[in-house]
């Protein structure tokens, strides 16, 4: 399997479990995101594969590189870039839901309640 087949995969089930919250955040912030981190992603991974720190196997990428970092690994950036704030924005609101049951008297999980 490629690496860009894997990558393909992993984005198109997190940008599907993902729809219906990322519907609700702010695109432009998110599309922002995405071009700073990719444009991070050219510099330093082209500096890494320049000193030797990793390497691709030439027979799992496209062979595609933006300067001097392949595709594929703009992968991992979109991905970040997308399932952070989803997965900022459901634990936030799980969070304020604990909280709101704990504060309108319905216990504090300790056997009390509130009056």
């Amino acid at each position: 399997m490629t690496n860009a087949i894997l990558n393909a995969g992993v984005l198109v089930v997190l940008l599907a479990v993902s729809a219906p919250v990322l519907r609700r955040l702010r695109g432009v912030a998110i599309l922002a995101t995405v071009l700073l981190l990719c444009v991070l992603t050219a510099v330093f991974d082209t500096i890494m594969i320049d000193v030797g720190l990793y390497e691709f196997d030439p027979a799992k990428i496209l062979g595609l590189h933006v300067w001097g970092a392949p595709v594929e690994d703009f992968a991992y950036a979109i991905a970040a870039a997308v399932g952070m704030p989803v997965l900022w924005t459901v634990l936030s609101r799980r969070r304020e839901r604990r909280a709101g049951r704990t504060s309108s008297g319905h216990g504090t999980g300790d056997g009390t309640t509130h009056a």
